[in-house]
């Protein structure tokens, strides 16, 4: 009897650890191919998107796909929809693994908004010196805003962009250490970042600076499925799904 075959939608730290953590299973990890040099993950890959869920419903019936595990990034709204609509149309079972978000502890200045747009309307009240870790892709939402930014991502941005913008390219996760100097030295004073949860150590940073943070929710979670919030729930998902 072949090895039954898992499809995981990946790009984050779970989904490369969830790959290497399913013995006796053929294991394929998706990543959409949005930066030049991914961190490759076990098993087989594949790259780019499937056009829509058509193709997502095409493919998992093409590769005799079993299960499909949505183990995206928190804000990759689009894919795990179409996931949650390809796994209802073939009646593939369908788990969402998310890391848990951020939770405001003593000592933070936190400022919650339902999205990068309204972090932007914010802004000009809080700061003129911003530090933005929302990725190169929602940095196009503060090309109007009047303040200095030092914007993080892997890859380089394209425009719209804000007309003063640094940029510094790196991949976490970042040290505490790192994350006090990088405030000080571009003199911070206000952070903006999805709540994407995982190593914190810019929040941190920030509470000790007294450094208001903009802090961007997550879109709404597929209600058609399942969610775990470690690799080890999704390890263990996956070993009973099967005698």
């Amino acid at each position: 009897m072949p090895d039954p075959r898992v499809l995981i939608l990946g790009g984050t730290s779970e989904a490369r650890a969830l790959s290497g953590a399913l013995p006796g299973v053929t294991v394929i990890t998706s990543l959409a191919g949005r930066t030049s040099s991914p961190l490759r993950p076990a098993g087989e890959v594949r790259v780019g998107g499937f056009g829509g869920v058509d193709g997502l419903t095409a493919y998992l019936r093409s590769e005799g796909i079993d299960l499909l595990i949505d183990a995206t990034h928190p804000f990759a709204a689009r894919i795990s929809d179409n996931a949650a609509a390809a796994a209802t149309a073939t009646g593939i079972p369908l788990l969402v693994v998310r890391r848990p978000g951020w939770l405001e502890q003593p000592g933070d200045v936190w400022h919650r908004v339902p999205d990068l747009e309204e972090a932007a309307a914010l802004l000009p009240r809080l700061g003129h010196r911003v530090f933005l870790t929302a990725g190169r892709q929602g940095i196009a939402a503060f090309a109007e805003v009047d303040a200095w930014f030092l914007a993080r991502s892997v890859e380089p941005p394209e425009p719209p962009m804000p007309s003063r913008l640094e940029t510094v390219l790196d991949r976490g996760p970042f040290t505490l250490d790192g994350e006090r100097r990088l405030l000080a030295e571009h003199r911070i004073d206000v952070i903006v970042s999805k709540d994407s949860g995982g190593p914190g150590a810019k929040l941190v940073a920030a509470r000790e600076r007294g450094i208001p943070v903009v802090m961007v929710d997550r879109p709404r979670a597929p209600a058609a499925a399942g969610t775990v919030a470690s690799v080890a729930e999704a390890a263990a998902w996956v070993a009973s799904s099967w005698p």
